[in-house]
């Protein structure tokens, strides 16, 4: 009898974070799963670990391919899933999970009938876990059975590995990790909300999102790389001809929401490396983000506050000098007195001994009445 979860883990030379990672999957209360580890062509020892984690525990196992990125390895993983399985889940190899977060995601599903649930992470290093920015704002509180027209921040909900698919809605999809390229989360989850007709947010953290601390960056982690700049400005321009492409007359309108996004939320985390960033990293900027900006309607543009729409003036008129003087003196605004001790103080750590409880099934809010 197939298990009811699927979970796969790409690896790529993580041997100082593998073991915790797969212990944290071993030690789910929702232990109906298979793990299908993807080892992506590892150099380091991350093969026999995992290897010797199958070898132990009969609900992991083992496939190997010579190196082909984060978006094959994933591909692959789907690929090579039992038949019959009802739930899928991706998780990345230096990240870890609370014990009770399949539990809750499972039950929650079993209990709406969603196509997929998605929940919040907590970001974690050696001085503790704190929350993660990117997921506060749609994770801020439990809603069932709702959808991104209902809650548009879920538009920023781009990453694999804090969901749970209904494997049926996955596949019916046909949407497959891009491979060749970093970002390749959005690709999949932007046009997975789009698609479906019902999704369940959970406020509780069901992920712990690394921040590494030793040897190899992540790929967040790295600011001021050309290469990442260049394949998060493509990982755009694919959920945008994945909207144009659809025929259905709301996705013009969805189109115009997920650039919006784009123009206010997504681009301008660009900007506070420009400064940083070296010569290549600028030509990268400009070349790249100008032509996404030529791509977006001009009206979207001219309808942003001053300090957007004159940052996007500038870059497109390859006048980056000035784009940098301008950046420098926003920074030293955001840096007044006043505001300093606030920053100093950094994240607000949560203790791990909060966090090894099982989480409650508190998802008992419903969307709001039409």
């Amino acid at each position: 009898m197939a298990p009811r979860l699927s979970v796969v883990v790409p690896i790529y030379n993580v041997e100082r974070y593998l073991e915790e990672c797969l212990d944290s999957i071993a030690a789910q209360t929702f232990g109906d799963f298979e793990c299908v580890m993807v080892d992506d062509g590892s150099t380091d020892g991350s093969a026999a670990i995992a290897e010797a984690y199958a070898a132990k525990d009969p609900r992991f196992r083992l496939v190997q391919q010579e190196n082909k990125g984060l978006g094959a390895a994933r591909n692959t993983g789907w690929r090579n899933l039992a038949e019959g399985t009802e739930y899928l889940a991706f998780v990345d190899s230096d990240d870890t999970l609370p014990p009770g977060a399949y539990e809750l995601m499972v039950s929650t599903l079993d209990q709406t009938g969603s196509d997929f649930a998605a929940g919040n992470a907590l970001r974690f290093r050696a001085a503790g876990y704190y929350q993660s920015h990117g997921h506060s704002k749609p994770f801020k509180e439990t809603r069932l059975k709702t959808h991104v027209t209902e809650i548009p921040s879920l538009v920023t909900d781009r990453t694999a590995w804090n969901k749970v698919y209904r494997r049926s809605f996955f596949d019916s999809a046909g949407i497959l990790y891009p491979e060749g390229i970093l970002y390749e989360d959005a690709p999949v989850s932007v046009p997975h909300h789009y698609l479906a007709t019902s999704v369940d947010v959970i406020s509780e953290p069901i992920y712990h999102w690394r921040v590494r601390e030793l040897g190899e960056v992540s790929i967040t982690q790295r600011k001021t790389d050309p290469r990442g700049l260049i394949d998060r400005v493509r990982s755009i321009e694919l959920v945008r001809a994945w909207l144009l492409a659809r025929p259905e007359p709301t996705f013009a309108e969805y189109l115009r929401s997920y650039d919006r996004n784009t123009l206010v939320e997504e681009l301008p985390m660009f900007f506070w490396s420009v400064p940083d960033g070296d010569r290549a990293f600028r030509e990268a900027y400009q070349q790249h983000v100008s032509r996404l900006l030529r791509a977006i309607d001009p009206e979207q543009i001219r309808q942003l506050r001053a300090p957007l729409r004159v940052k996007y003036q500038l870059t497109l008129a390859n006048r980056m000098d000035e784009f940098v003087a301008l950046q420098r003196l926003h920074r030293l605004y955001r840096r007044r007195p006043r505001l300093r001790s606030r920053r100093a103080a950094g994240p607000q750590m949560i203790s791990p001994d909060a966090l090894t409880a099982v989480p409650q099934a508190t998802a008992t809010s419903a969307p709001p009445a039409a």
